[in-house]
């Protein structure tokens, strides 16, 4: 989790779920979500993965030390939460994809959202739900939220009992129609583009879809 500090007189107006970019050398730039909700935004919140050989995550966790700074452009996209809509909604995060879903959440808990809220976080082994404990203390304190963890690869240490497989896979068996719902997704874009088909099958209109697809920069 990486925390950023704007300067004491700035502050940045953005919506739950949104992005920034962060700006490198050579034009080069990284989009990572903000996972802390607009009313809390002292700091901005990003959950970083380390990639393997990856120019900007090597450098966040081998070289950057506290109080480097930083170039960002934001906010931007159009991923965040319709407040307006009367739809129970179901979020769907894919690894470090349970970041904006953060974000959008803590808003609908601040603004008293009562919409029912289901959560379903997708990781490879129990190691990389690296916040599951939060949203745990979520399902306890809003009774309006479910939370429902989904390794595809977990391991022999994990002694797993929860769901296994697909993420998209566990909703598309929980929720058999989907016309009624508004569908959150954000993760890796395999993730998104094996859900998409799926979920369109179990009567889930596109205008009801929002989606924010995390893919690796390119050297």
């Amino acid at each position: 989790r990486l925390y950023l500090k704007l300067p004491n007189i700035e502050r940045l107006q953005f919506l739950a779920g949104q992005y920034v970019d962060i700006l490198l050398a050579d034009s080069r730039r990284r989009s990572f979500s903000l996972a802390n909700p607009p009313h809390a935004d002292e700091c901005l919140e990003l959950h970083v993965r380390q990639v393997p050989g990856g120019f900007f995550t090597d450098f966040v966790f081998n070289r950057m030390k506290d109080k480097a700074l930083l170039r960002f452009q934001g906010p931007l996209g159009t991923f965040f939460l319709r407040e307006d809509s009367p739809r129970p909604m179901l979020l769907i995060g894919g690894g470090t994809g349970f970041a904006p879903l953060k974000g959008i959440l803590e808003h609908a808990f601040h603004v008293g959202l009562d919409r029912p809220l289901h959560l379903y976080w997708g990781a490879r082994a129990k190691v990389d739900l690296y916040l599951d404990a939060l949203p745990r203390r979520w399902a306890e304190e809003h009774p309006q939220f479910r939370y429902t963890p989904v390794l595809s690869e977990p391991q022999p240490d994990d002694h797993w009992t929860d769901r296994s497989g697909w993420v998209h896979e566990a909703v598309a068996h929980d929720y058999p129609d989907l016309s009624g719902y508004d569908v959150y997704m954000s993760g890796p874009p395999l993730m998104i583009a094996a859900a998409k088909p799926v979920f369109a099958a179990q009567g889930l209109p596109v205008e009801q879809l929002f989606y924010d697809s995390f893919e690796f920069a390119s050297r």
